[in-house]
């Protein structure tokens, strides 16, 4: 299984400026780099605290590919619905060259709905506006001279430049939560998925489902799975605790408040969000823990809860952490790498 970080900053320029929140995710970069991490990743989201410091994965993603040499650049993910396809693959083809060719592209649907009121856009087009979008990028990195008459961007006769520096273009990830149609077209489509376990009853039923699609679809292996987890380590359960509750718990209250207009709205592309929010209403940090989604504890405890969840889902490909979330300083989260590093990771290095 491979380790990597993932930021998803959660906080207000009263907790945290964006100056210090970005100098922290890229000293933890550059010390993932060093420890053998295997990637660092990032999303795309606006205007509240829950993801809002990060509007474009790209531009974070390209100082992180200054401070590292080995580290594989994963946007987490780049949203089609929001962005004209040209500017998408022109900024890929950018940093993928940047990068000398470790980034892999995440697209996701995006499903809050103050994002989409706040950019003019309808709900109800969400899934046709990813579909198109994201065919259109991939036309536009492995083809030059590209035409493409869509119902939402056309062009013509376009080589976007500059071209990929991976041939004949970045691996592509597509993100997913509790759509079971998402996993279904990733796997058709031979695309690697991206998830968060926030609800974890859903997971194991949602990952075969991309698996078996996968081999009735005739691609090789059984493609690639990557899920999301809050982790806190230290020596002393009880430290760890101390300082992951809160945090964890703000990161769980934040999403709900960003999420809660699903409790009014109803989308035929997002059946049943409203009760994923309500399930996650009732999460703590404790909840997640007992259930896998989250690995806060000694390294003994996480190395156990790894294992267990692992092997209760069926087994992933990656897992993305996130080690600084919330307001948990650089010095705390630092620590915790370090220790994750040197006493969980090995013990997964050939599972």
């Amino acid at each position: 299984m491979e380790f990597g970080m993932q930021f998803f900053p959660d906080v207000t320029p009263e907790q945290k400026s964006g100056a210090q929140y970005f100098d922290e995710c890229l000293r933890l970069s550059a010390l993932g780099d060093s420890l053998g991490w295997g990637h660092v990743r990032t999303v795309e989201h606006y205007f509240l605290s829950y993801g809002g410091y990060s509007p474009n994965p790209i531009v974070f993603l390209t100082a992180v590919a200054q401070r590292t040499r080995k580290l594989k650049l994963i946007t987490g993910a780049v949203l089609p619905v929001f962005n004209h396809p040209l500017k998408i693959a022109g900024e890929i083809g950018m940093l993928d060259a940047i990068s000398a060719g470790r980034l892999e592209v995440g697209f996701g649907r995006a499903f809050l709905p103050h994002e989409f009121a706040r950019f003019g856009v309808s709900l109800d087009e969400s899934r046709d506006r990813f579909t198109e979008g994201m065919e259109q990028v991939r036309l536009l990195l492995e083809r030059e001279n590209v035409t493409s008459e869509g119902r939402f961007h056309s062009f013509r006769d376009t080589t976007s430049l500059p071209r990929p520096t991976q041939k004949p273009r970045p691996p592509f990830w597509v993100a997913a939560t509790v759509t079971p149609q998402s996993y279904v077209d990733a796997a058709k489509a031979g695309y690697s998925v991206m998830a968060i376990p926030l609800v974890a009853k859903h997971m194991r039923e949602l990952i075969e489902l991309y698996r078996t699609t996968w081999r009735e679809a005739g691609h090789p292996g059984r493609g690639r799975i990557m899920l999301a987890f809050h982790m806190f380590c230290d020596a002393s359960r009880d430290k760890a605790w101390a300082v992951a509750r809160e945090p964890m718990n703000r990161y769980l209250r934040s999403i709900v408040a960003a999420s809660s207009d699903w409790s009014t709205l109803r989308s035929k592309d997002y059946a049943g969000y409203e009760k994923m929010v309500e399930e996650l209403s009732k999460e703590t940090a404790e909840s997640q823990v007992a259930s896998g989604a989250a690995w806060i504890g000694t390294p003994a405890e996480i190395a156990d809860q790894i294992a267990r969840y692992n092997e209760a889902i069926g087994g992933i490909e990656s897992a993305s952490l996130q080690v600084n979330f919330n307001t948990i300083g650089y010095d705390d989260a630092e620590r915790s790498v370090r220790l994750f590093s040197e006493k969980v990771m090995p013990q997964f290095a050939d599972r």
